[in-house]
């Protein structure tokens, strides 16, 4: 019996799966659950994507993102800040463990976690984008650009200002 073809990497990944540990490395599983919840019409979520898309703050942020086993509500990737937005059920049962965990799990990643009750995001929308902004904001790029835009000078290159 013959063995079904390595899938391809996907975008982002490049060609070396044994360096794991990329910020697109996602089972399929967690793929299929970020599409599933793209369309649903979570209203909390809704709303607060609207004023995400527009890069509040200058940041980019993605929509239900998969990260390993998980799918993250929103991300910033550039300031590593996963954004959760947790209903009732968040504090029913083993959730808060469970949420504890997760938690720790992306800490260990380099992602810093900014969970705001629906509630909140329902009673107002505007504190709910200023507290996603200030979270990234007090998060330096991991890649901060030069001043000049240009890639940063090689290493041992000296600049002199000759005449």
């Amino acid at each position: 019996m013959r063995e079904a073809p390595p899938k391809p990497p996907r975008n982002g990944e490049g060609d070396q799966p044994q360096a794991g540990g990329g910020v697109l490395e996602a089972e399929d599983s967690a793929f299929k659950t970020a599409k599933r919840e793209r369309r649903s019409g979570n209203l909390p979520e809704v709303l607060l994507w609207r004023e995400l898309r527009k890069r509040p703050g200058g940041h980019k942020f993605r929509r239900h993102h998969p990260l390993s086993r998980l799918t993250l509500d929103f991300a910033c990737l550039a300031s590593r800040v996963a954004i959760e937005i947790d209903g009732i059920a968040h504090d029913m049962g083993d959730r808060p463990e469970r949420d504890m965990r997760r938690d720790a799990y992306l800490h260990s990643r380099g992602f810093a976690v900014l969970r705001l009750p629906a509630k909140e995001v329902l009673r107002d929308l505007n504190a709910a984008t200023e507290a996603v902004i200030a979270a990234c904001d007090a998060r330096k790029p991991l890649h901060p650009r030069t001043i000049s835009g240009g890639p940063p000078p090689r290493t041992g290159e000296v600049f002199r200002n000759e005449p």
